[in-house]
């Protein structure tokens, strides 16, 4: 019989614990599981309490989650009961893990049943979590479902390994990059980004703080969003919005691209975008480019100019699904809207086309070189 939980969880359960949510002991940790994400959730609760914290695991069961989803009873699922909100106003940290395993029907119940299930919580819960301190972290390995390895055609114990591997990281280390180049960021006006596969796009910042997410959650600071008390794990990127009127040139992506919804189901993969005097002229997908000319044709006015860049800043992150933003080197270019990174345009769409390996220079100045952050 095999090892439940493995070794490996153990360890990047540990990781998470002590070296980027630094429970300390006494503090109250509330486990959010679900039935796919038992053997991690245990692994964490156990690290909880080797630091000397108070764990409490909240379960929530697959089949009688569908059940209510039958009845046609998305709303109930919705409202967390009083024990539950109590819980949550005691917690000094939360760990969330993504459910239900099920996640292809999950999408086929459509954006008005989703949403009807995220209204009774969503507002109040990030509300009294940022009304408490409260931090914590959401853990990617819940993304792993047999669905979405069928769909994207990988290996789940693969994809498991690499995103457990990816927990191991040292957080103050991503950091220490990350804020580097905010340094040679700040105060910067134009990244341009060159690669062998006919990529060559020069692009403007619009003068907001780079954030830095090495993975800690940030609770009531300034500098990051009202969500990001809590952090993402794995992590490791650094976001800039841009000026939404500088881009000229192509971007040729390498790596897959996803909507940025709350399930991401669509796959962008060989993406080519081509810019002139600031705005979108072009746009072709070897896969998914119907998904992406509807959505874009449905989008507020912005959608055609530079949103943000993200440059990855996680070493032990190489072509991961759904990670491939974080891998150290790597280049996101999102269109659209950007208020969420302190810009100004305020389109509801947003598009991605992500990019390893190539060279990016700060007004003049290497700061990427094929992949390598000088």
């Amino acid at each position: 019989m095999s090892e439940t939980p493995s070794s490996l969880e153990r360890a990047a359960a540990r990781s998470v614990v002590k070296n980027y949510l630094r429970v300390e002991p006494d503090e109250n940790v509330v486990v959010e599981a679900w039935t796919h994400t038992l053997p991690m959730s245990s692994a964490i609760v156990d690290e909880v309490r080797r630091a000397g914290g108070n764990a409490f695991l909240a379960y929530e069961d697959d089949d009688a989650w569908w059940r209510a989803v039958e009845r046609k009873q998305a709303k109930p699922l919705g409202r967390l009961s009083d024990p539950e909100w109590a819980a949550i106003a005691a917690a000094d940290v939360y760990v969330q893990f993504w459910g239900p395993a099920d996640s292809a029907r999950l999408e086929r119940l459509g954006e008005k049943n989703l949403d009807e299930w995220a209204d009774g919580w969503f507002d109040r819960w990030y509300k009294l979590a940022r009304s408490t301190g409260l931090r914590g972290g959401r853990m990617a390995t819940g993304w792993v479902t047999d669905s979405r390895v069928r769909h994207w055609g990988v290996s789940k114990p693969g994809w498991t390994k690499a995103l457990l591997e990816a927990c191991l990281s040292d957080p103050a280390g991503i950091g220490k990059s990350g804020r580097r180049l905010a340094r040679a960021l700040t105060g910067a006006k134009k990244v341009r980004i060159t690669h062998p596969n006919g990529t060559d796009l020069e692009v403007g910042l619009a003068g907001a703080p780079p954030r830095v997410y090495e993975g800690y959650p940030h609770p009531k600071d300034p500098a990051y969003s009202e969500f990001d008390m809590m952090g993402n794990l794995p992590d490791g990127r650094l976001r800039m919005a841009l000026d939404s009127r500088t881009a000229e040139g192509r971007f040729v992506s390498n790596r897959r691209s996803y909507d940025e919804v709350w399930f991401p189901w669509a796959i962008y993969s060989g993406g080519t975008l081509e810019f002139s005097d600031g705005k979108l002229t072009s746009f072709s997908f070897e896969e998914g480019e119907a998904r992406f000319a509807k959505n874009y044709a449905r989008g507020t006015p912005g959608r055609d100019r530079t949103g943000s860049l993200l440059i990855g800043l996680n070493p032990k992150l190489q072509n991961v699904p759904y990670m491939e933003d974080k891998e150290r080197g790597s280049v996101q270019l999102t269109v659209g809207g950007n208020a969420y990174s302190g810009g100004s345009n305020p389109s509801d769409f947003r598009g991605a086309v992500c990019l390893a390996g190539s060279e990016i220079r700060v007004d003049g100045t290497p700061v990427v070189r094929a992949g390598k952050i000088l």
